[in-house]
This record gives C-alpha cells, structure tokens and sequence, in this order.
C-alpha cells in the first residue's frame, strides 16, 4: 500500500533535536523540558531494535521469544482507509478489537506484510511486563526514580488521531518508522475534539482527517497548524512528549513497533483530573446560567486559586481535605466520592 502525501505534515518546523551523554543527563533534561525533544539513538542498542533492523518478521520472532502464552487485544480495521483507525459514519468504530495468541496475530501480520491492500492490524497500549518475560530488562530506557509504566505499541501501517495523554511520554521507535504532529495543549479548541466518553481508546480525539484536511468544516485547524512541529523516528530513536500535548501518530512502515514510558510528577494516589471533568459535566454543565457562574466561583476559591484565605479562618487540625492532601485523605475522599456516586 503507497503511503498518503501528507505534504501538509511534512512542511511543519520540526521538533528539535538534542543529545544527551548518559541516563544521568536525560533525567537532568526531563526534568527542565517544558515542550517536546527528540534524542537520535537513545535506543539503538536495543537487541529488539537490531532484531527490526535485520527483518519485520526477525522483530515479531524476537517478540514471541519473550511473550507469555496470555491472550493479547488485537484491533482490525478496515481496507481502503489509509490505516486510519477513527469512527464509521455512524460514529462508532472503523475497527473491531478481537483477542488472540501473539503468535495467532503475527501469522496474520506476516500475511498482510505480503499483500498490497491488507486491514490495519494494531495491538495498542500492551503492558510490557505483565504480557511478556525479559523483554523489558533487555530492552529499556534507565530514567532514575521515576515510577514509569512501560507499553509497547504493535502494528502494521496505521494512522492514530490527535489525542493528549496526562503524564509525560517518552516513546522510543524499535521497528519501522514513526510520524507524529505534535500540538501545544492550549490548541484543543483548534483540533476540533470529538467525545470524551466515545472513543477509540479512552482520550477525545480530533475529528480532523490530517492528510486530508476540511478547512471549510474545520477552519481553525490552520491556527492550530501555526504552531504545530513534526518528528519522523526511525529505529533507535526517542520523542519526548510532555503532559497534555496533543499528538498525531502515524506508523509508516508495513510494520512498526514502538515502546514507550509514561510517568506522573505527581503521586499515583491523586485523582484523574478527566473524572473531574466528566463528573462535572455530568453535575454541573446543563444548570442555569446563574448557578454555573456560582460553582464557577467555588471552583476558582477551592481548585484553581487555593490561596490562604481558604483555610486561615479554619484549625489548624481541622481543615480535612482542605488541607494539602496526602494518600490517607485522598482514600478518604475517595472513598467519599464512591458512597455519593453509587446512590
């Protein structure tokens, strides 16, 4: 299958390039990066990405050597659309998610590598430690004390819509090449976000077709395209996203994997801020104007302000959860949170 022109992404300024001398270095700059980074070779002397550079077929062998024998979600779009794995006219899914055996799934990946018109065959998000053995001692990136959760991305050509994450990413191309467009996360407005709750995998995604843009139904997407940067990895390199930036993925060979690591700065205990979201759509979006401008305020005086006046007035010993939290009350609230919402 010919790769689509995507002359639009191509023409974007690109994201910028840095080294980095050792595991000590890259934490020193993690920790200083407001926006995106690429480091050329942080993985290159990964077995698995010497394994891709031989052969596809060498990278999923390599693979099976280390799989646990668990079933694995495979997703199966549809011929014709460019990979692109969104909604069907109807606004449900252009793909179907099946279960199945590593090697089950990578016959059918052998297959489609030979073909010229083959579905999209994508196992996203996979766990690296709980659905394979050794694969992330031989193959990982050191990143000091932070407590990073290690997914690897399998699959054939494929187009994967803008989307943000809420902790910060590292992802690290193994086999094929990867495309992403990357957006600061101020741009949402411009990205023409679909559903929160319907999507394909957990996060709004924007409705914009990239190679092929309709700037009559999405005029702000050139504005958003005004601040947009491009990374095209090969194997061995590594793209730093931070929290909340907007990224569209594209796999460009026939076949592509990609690792990657996704951390917090703040504690695992805290709350996902998207169900606070949710919940207030759900409690607070469609009541009057009067009452909506009045939560509004409360949110800005407990939430987003958060000065001293919120507690000076109150014991101290006696603030509770208006007190900085820490994961005893937060289990607390939580637990608060449970009884209210299951009446």
């Amino acid at each position: 299958m010919a790769e689509a022109d995507p002359g639009l992404l191509r023409a974007l300024p690109a994201v910028p390039e840095i080294a980095v001398a050792d595991a000590a270095d890259l934490d020193r700059t993690l920790r200083a990066a407001e926006r995106p980074f690429v480091v050329r070779g942080l993985v290159a002397d990964w077995p698995l990405v010497a394994a891709a550079k031989r052969s596809g077929k060498a990278a999923r062998d390599y693979l099976l050597q280390h799989h646990k024998p668990v079933p694995f979600t495979v997703s199966v779009g549809t011929e014709g659309n460019d990979g692109r794995m969104f909604y069907d006219a109807a606004m449900g899914m252009n793909f179907q998610t099946f279960r199945g055996k590593l090697p089950e799934i990578f016959a059918h990946v052998d297959r489609a590598e030979t073909m010229a018109e083959a579905p999209p065959i994508y196992l996203a998000s996979i766990n690296v430690r709980d659905f394979f053995t050794g694969l992330h001692e031989a193959n990982h990136v050191d990143l000091g004390d932070r407590s990073a959760l290690a997914s690897i991305w399998i699959g054939t050509r494929t187009r994967i819509a803008a989307h943000n994450d809420f902790p910060h990413n590292l992802a690290c191309v193994a086999a094929g090449r990867r495309r992403f467009t990357l957006f600061p996360r101020e741009q949402f407005r411009n990205l023409y976000l679909g559903p929160i709750d319907n999507t394909p995998a957990g996060r709004a995604i924007s409705m914009v077709d990239f190679h092929d843009p309709d700037f009559v139904a999405h005029p702000r997407f050139r504005e958003a395209l005004d601040h947009a940067l491009v990374a095209e990895l090969e194997p061995g390199d590594a793209l730093y996203i931070p929290s909340m930036w907007w990224h569209h993925v594209e796999g460009l060979e026939q076949f592509n994997i990609l690792l990657n690591y996704w951390w917090r700065e703040t504690p695992r205990w805290m709350g996902q801020p998207q169900d606070a979201l949710n919940h207030a759509i759900m409690a607070i979006r469609d009541l009057p104007d009067d009452e909506k401008q009045h939560w509004r305020e409360l949110f800005d005086h407990y939430v987003f302000g958060n000065g001293d006046d919120v507690v000076a007035h109150i014991p101290e010993g006696g603030r509770s959860v208006l007190d900085p939290l820490t994961a005893e009350s937060a289990g607390r609230l939580r637990a608060f949170l449970l009884r209210q919402l299951s009446r």
